[in-house]
């Protein structure tokens, strides 16, 4: 009998033939991931033995940042009692439980246990509301720089409606950049603190575009359908400084029936392969929304599941891992921000905006038309990336990559994965490199 090699298989799609193409429409247009595209670069390089300093990938290393060892120990103990089938598909009845109470000590936000939902990470989360509340043509509205809410749109057939912000207000919008985008939109997709800038909304920003929500959804008349409000807080336990972390429903009690929070364990605690988020908001969309992704197969690990509602259950316990980790990422971000600025101050064409939370610092590289000493002009914000890999070490992801257009120099600098001693390094061969630039 013959048998087929791999060797023997197609490396590339055929062109049409009886039948028309081999994938769907949308599979056809989909792009991949630019972030895990450079990504993936910077791997192949350091895999040689070249020290970068990684910025890249929202992501944490577990030589830097471990995940809360009560975690840890619990995670084990459940694979070692055999809890390693199926849990309920809108997860575990202890976590979602634990979840309830946990957003009720931590946030103030009372929910009945039927309104949480768990998710194998807040990725299916996020794809669930998009499916759950979109039909094709619905327009979405969002900011840029954000992170994969054009990916989104594209998977569910939605009209992308980006609103630009820029530095002028920390990248994050304001009531008077949605004013006109929201009318007649379906969803708003909000994310504070945000990827990629570290920047968070303050209670007036976001208590205004609450009032703007609530006011629209008074203006329909009895035949549309609401506008609804994704609130991705899955960084809310990221902040620094002064910053306190507000969020809609906590501003304005009217935005209850108009708000759905994504929120998981994965950047709160290091944990992002743990695979454990949840979406909490109105039963009506919460139930529907289980049921599609109950057909995905979106749920958590058991045993993670389990261990994640013991640990939500220990206040003391987190609040000892959040000083320690919380302040770990902070001097991380402090130290890219403040050599940044001191580059700045040495004359160089270098901005950035003070860290507020989460895990990134917005940095603007404003190096387009330098020349290099072989004599290349920096022509875009992916020559500039490039420089700054070949020449420091330094592996950024230019805003590009969350939906900007101009060529301004801004990138997102991710501290979870480099030591102090990375960033020291990096930005000692970047300030040396930036004499050279003409």
């Amino acid at each position: 009998m013959a048998t087929t090699t791999l060797d023997s298989l197609p490396t590339t799609v055929p062109p049409p033939g009886p039948g028309g193409p081999r994938i769907a429409e949308m599979a056809t247009a989909m792009r991949g991931s630019e972030i895990l595209r450079i990504a993936a670069e910077i791997r192949v390089r350091a895999a040689t033995g070249e020290r970068i300093c990684n910025l890249t990938v929202g992501d944490f290393d577990p030589q830097q940042f471990r995940i809360p060892k009560l975690l840890e120990q619990l995670i084990t103990e459940g694979l070692r009692k055999g809890e390693t089938n199926y849990p309920p598909s809108n997860g575990m009845a202890s976590l979602r439980e634990a979840v309830r109470v946990f957003y009720r000590d931590q946030l103030g936000l009372d929910y009945p246990v039927e309104s949480v939902l768990i998710t194998a990470g807040s990725r299916p989360g996020i794809y669930g509301v998009f499916r759950t509340l979109l039909d094709p043509g619905d327009r979405v509205v969002y900011p840029v720089p954000s992170w994969n809410n054009n990916h989104y749109c594209h998977l569910t057939g939605a009209i992308d409606v980006p609103v630009l912000c820029g530095p002028e207000t920390a990248f994050l919008p304001t009531r008077a950049l949605l004013e006109d985008a929201v009318r007649g939109a379906r969803l708003l997709s909000l994310n504070s603190p945000l990827n990629p800038t570290g920047t968070a909304f303050d209670a007036d920003t976001l208590r205004e575009i609450c009032d703007l929500v609530v006011e629209e959804n008074a203006r329909r008349g009895s035949g549309e359908r609401p506008l609804y409000v994704m609130y991705d807080q899955v960084y809310w336990q990221l902040t620094f400084g002064s910053t306190r972390h507000v969020d809609p429903v906590s501003l304005n009690a009217a935005m209850a029936p108009f708000t759905i929070y994504v929120d998981g364990i994965s950047k709160a605690f290091a944990a992002t392969g743990v695979r454990v988020g949840w979406v909490v908001g109105p039963t009506d969309i919460i139930t529907p929304m289980s049921n599609f992704l109950g057909h995905v197969g979106a749920w958590a690990p058991r045993a993670e599941q389990g261990a994640t509602a013991i640990l939500l259950g220990q206040p003391n316990e987190i609040a000892a891992y959040r000083s320690t980790f919380t302040e770990g990422v902070k001097q991380r971000l402090d130290a890219l921000y403040h050599g940044v600025i001191a580059l700045r101050e040495a004359g160089h064409p270098l901005s950035a905006i003070e860290p507020m939370g989460a895990m990134y610092l917005s940095a603007q590289f404003d190096l387009v038309g330098k020349r290099t000493v072989d004599g290349h002009v920096l022509q875009s914000n992916d020559d500039i990336r490039r420089w700054l890999l070949e020449e420091s070490g330094l592996a950024v992801v230019p805003f590009q990559a969350f939906g900007m257009r101009d060529e301004s120099g801004w990138c997102r600098l991710s501290a979870g994965a480099v030591s102090l001693s990375d960033i020291r390094h990096g930005l000692g061969r970047l300030g040396a490199a930036l004499e050279e630039l003409t």
